[in-house]
């Protein structure tokens, strides 16, 4: 049984560059990197040195506050280096891969036959548990609290996004082991969102032991956050835990064979993408190794993640933990002639009609970073960015609290529903050019630093 929710609001972006659905590359990168970066409220203790033997598996990094949540090698070989920042920040582990990979066996294990705090143990000493992220607040969850309900996105609307059913459509047993297992986390239910538009071809409408949602509607209608607003809101007070799909692969496949796994199958598009298509890679793989698909140019953009919520990392970067997409963009430092004077502008997207292009329907563009001006005065109505936010909050008035770290108010319109994500397309469409993703970035920050 299930039920479906229309959304009214949202935009989908015509972005060329769509990756092919094949596979056509297999990436063994000889340098894999761990960045506690990517851990959303993780404090990171270093448990390894330069010129430590690995396997994969082992731990490397664990949770100053909390020592338990572990973060594991994704391969084997040795450890070659420890990346600091200023005041000695650690930016990254990076690990010399063996040619040979060995792996820690945490034992088979049916987690129908485990109770809840033996699913907990396995997933802390694996290193799986950072894949359980907890709203309010879009951090790695807390393994003392317990959820009034777990959530899945079972489909991605962002611009480009890899198609679940290509990655993960072979691994339908894994993933509903990962279900099995973190089922026995919660008191509630496990929530399982669906595109109405395919539902009934997926292989995810098979999953069993959750309550489906039908959700119709733009992006962000994939998004996990506008799903559980629909469904099941965060309230102060209340604990809602979030698992991707990929997640719940890498669970299952740790049941099921005792073995850590975190390979996936990573889309590369993008308009400035030479070709397109997936690559069979690790979390932490260069971006180097995904050359075959960008070229030489370098005169691009390579961001880990989806073209509105990714991380920039340039060539020398890595695949961020909870990434499933490459994209390639070219800088936009070519200046327009006569900018937004010009109204016809045919290779220039606008959603609010400025240009021509509007007519031809169904066209994609090449879109670039150039952020068509710069900053200037904040004074928009709300109306303008509520209809892109499918949500029941005000994001002006959040947004300008977190401007002005006014906590009472954060927490009058919204904060606990939202993570930066959310914002991605009210920053698309801000005429004042405000970084809004960073803004509410910053409002989490004074939030989780007051609980402290």
């Amino acid at each position: 049984m299930s039920n479906k929710i229309v959304l009214t609001k949202g935009l989908d972006l015509p972005v060329s560059g769509k990756a092919e659905l094949r596979v056509a590359k297999t990436v063994t990168p000889d340098i894999v990197a761990i960045c506690p970066t990517d851990f959303a409220g993780l404090t990171p203790r270093l448990l390894v040195k330069e010129g430590d033997n690995v396997l994969c598996g082992s731990p490397v990094l664990s949770d100053k506050k909390n020592p338990d949540i572990l973060i594991s090698s994704p391969v084997s070989g040795i450890v070659k280096e420890i990346v600091r920042g200023e005041k000695r920040k650690l930016l990254a582990v990076l690990i010399q891969a063996d040619i040979k990979q060995q792996g820690l066996d945490f034992g088979k294990k049916n987690p129908k036959d485990l109770d809840a705090s033996e699913i907990k143990r396995a997933l802390l000493e694996s290193g799986l548990w950072p894949f359980i992220i907890q709203r309010p607040y879009g951090i790695v969850a807390k393994p003392e609290d317990t959820p009034k309900a777990i959530f899945i996105s079972a489909f991605d609307t962002a611009p480009l996004a890899a198609s679940p059913e290509f990655t993960l459509g072979d691994r339908i047993a894994d993933v509903q082991t990962g279900i099995d297992a973190v089922a026995k986390l919660t008191d509630g239910k496990v929530h399982v969102g669906l595109n109405a538009a395919s539902s009934s071809s997926t292989p995810f409408r098979r999953l069993e032991g959750v309550s489906f949602h039908l959700f119709e509607g733009k992006h962000p209608a994939g998004n996990v956050g506008v799903q559980i607003s629909h469904v099941c809101p965060v309230v102060k007070g209340s604990v809602v835990w979030t698992v991707s799909l990929q997640g719940l692969a890498a669970i299952g496949a740790l049941f099921k064979t005792g073995k850590l796994n975190l390979r996936r199958k990573i889309a590369v598009a993008g308009p400035a993408a030479i070709q397109t298509g997936y690559a069979d890679a690790l979390p932490g793989t260069p971006m180097s190794s995904f050359a075959a698909f960008y070229g030489n140019n370098d005169d691009i953009r390579i961001v880990s993640g989806n073209i509105l919520s990714g991380k920039t990392v340039g060539k020398e970067g890595y695949l961020g933990f909870y990434s499933n997409e490459v994209t390639v963009l070219k800088e936009g430092i070519e200046k327009e002639l006569f900018g937004w004077l010009d109204p016809i502008r045919p290779k220039v997207y606008s959603q609010d009609r400025t240009a021509f292009s509007w007519l031809f329907c169904g066209k994609k563009y090449n879109m670039d970073t150039n952020l068509h001006g710069g900053p200037r005065a904040f004074v928009m109505s709300d109306s303008y960015y509520s209809k892109v936010l499918p949500m029941d909050i005000y994001p002006i008035y959040l947004i300008k609290a977190c401007l002005a770290g006014d906590i009472d108010k954060m927490e009058q319109f919204g904060i606990y529903e939202v993570i930066p994500e959310d914002f991605a397309l009210c920053e698309y469409i801000d005429p004042s050019k405000n970084y809004i993703q960073e803004i509410i970035a910053d409002g989490i920050s004074l939030m989780l630093k007051e609980m402290e």
